[in-house]
């Protein structure tokens, strides 16, 4: 990847590159603490990673985005083979010992296929939609599209991992809105969802069940989807309970000390507490550098991967979570610029998709360590330790930037 590359996306890259940076310095921060943690080195370990996601950015982007799209269905398939072989011989690992997320031979673990897989559900859901001359009008015509992500989805959660599980719902979600499908309609597909979260209060769940009938009667879908949406929401709160006794004991506890934590402050409630106090402490500009005391007496838990923005707003305080937030943003909207002005649909879905992905886990991880969101052990882009996540956001600004480059090539031999 050079800059000199006609129609390189250089701002993509600054923005992706001072992520890294800070990304690291906080990492290495996350490390020092006053007792012994086996957080210390991980600076060291990301740094390897970050070499082999380069590699792996300068490979993708020497790949051109049709012949990208035409491996597809060939990617998709090995991510989906790998998240079937994770339940058969994967293992757990630091806050989520008790799942299957981990790829492992011989006890030795090499990765963490389900970060892989979201790149090739965001690929194959680009190739379908993209091959579309009109985006889905109704929910049949959304059946592909659900199958394609489904499926990935039922194999996560299955180790079970509900917060990349919610990611691939994002990925979903926010490609179909770029497709041009209908808000109401995606409405109608996100309505079991809503019905399964208020459904554990039979008042909140009664009223959201009239107000959808009112909906549909107002929308007026075929019979046939308008009944199928109604009996799966109904459906939704009559299984609530069951699928409820089906969560892992961890992520029971995660989601009842979400709603309080002080029911169980030194067990389930711990985790959520330590980071917000770590976080108000903070204040204005912070503690400083490898400061934080939470940090360092080791109060924070999990300081190097899940609660890592924790330290950010204890060190930097409100300036700092400001500043990473802004890079975040910058970062995310040069990736919705490439997709709008790509040369073609295919590309352009799946460069949206990758900031429909960053996205989620940004939502998702500054949501969790401020009390707002369940505690669901997902990674902070650049910032959190680990290589499989490391080097899928690495291939997809590979793939970003040679979309970025083609499409400015496109336009500068029209003109």
């Amino acid at each position: 990847m050079r800059a000199a590359d006609p129609g390189f996306d250089s701002r993509l890259l600054v923005a992706a590159a001072l992520l890294v940076a800070v990304g690291l310095a906080v990492l290495y921060s996350a490390g020092q603490t006053d007792v012994p943690s086996a957080a210390e080195r991980l600076w060291e370990r990301q740094l390897v990673f970050l070499a082999l996601g380069v590699v792996g950015a300068a490979l993708a982007y020497r790949v051109s985005p049709q012949l990208l799209e035409w491996s597809t269905p060939l990617l998709y398939g090995i991510g989906i083979a790998l998240l079937a072989a994770v339940l058969l011989v994967g293992t757990g690992a630091g806050t989520a010992a008790g799942t299957r997320s981990w790829l492992a031979v011989g006890g030795v673990r090499l990765g963490q296929p389900t970060e892989l897989a979201k790149l090739g559900v965001i690929l194959m859901l680009a190739r379908h939609l993209g091959a579309r001359r009109e985006p889905p009008a109704t929910l049949w015509q959304l059946a592909p599209a659900g199958v394609i992500v489904g499926i990935a989805f039922v194999l996560v959660g299955l180790q079970p991992d509900l917060g990349s599980a919610i990611v691939f719902l994002g990925i979903l979600f926010s490609m179909l809105y770029w497709a041009g499908v209908r808000p109401w309609l995606l409405l109608l597909l996100a309505s079991p969802i809503l019905s399964l979260l208020l459904a554990f209060s039979t008042l909140s769940w009664g009223i959201w069940i009239v107000a959808l009938t009112l909906l549909l009667l107002w929308l007026r879908p075929y019979v046939l989807e308008g009944l199928t949406v109604w009996l799966t929401n109904v459906g939704m709160g009559v299984i609530a309970l069951s699928l409820w006794n089906r969560l892992a004991p961890y992520q029971q506890n995660r989601l009842l000390s979400f709603l309080n934590p002080e029911i169980d402050p030194r067990a389930t409630g711990w985790h959520i507490i330590q980071s917000k106090v770590a976080v108000g402490s903070g204040g204005l500009l912070g503690k400083g550098f490898t400061a934080g005391s939470q940090k360092r007496l080791a109060f924070l838990p999990e300081q190097a991967t899940d609660f890592i923005y924790s330290v950010v707003g204890e060190e930097f305080g409100f300036l700092g979570v400001l500043v990473t937030l802004v890079l975040f943003t910058w970062l995310i909207t040069r990736l919705i610029r490439i997709a709008r002005r790509a040369s073609d649909p295919f590309a352009s879905l799946a460069v949206f998709g990758i900031a429909g992905m960053l996205f989620t886990h940004v939502l998702e991880s500054v949501a969790m360590t401020v009390g707002l969101m369940p505690i669901t052990g997902i990674p902070l882009p650049f910032f959190s330790y680990g290589g499989s996540f490391l080097l899928t956001c690495c291939l997809a600004l590979g793939i970003a930037l040679r979309v970025a480059q083609e499409s400015r090539v496109s336009s500068y031999a029209e003109s």
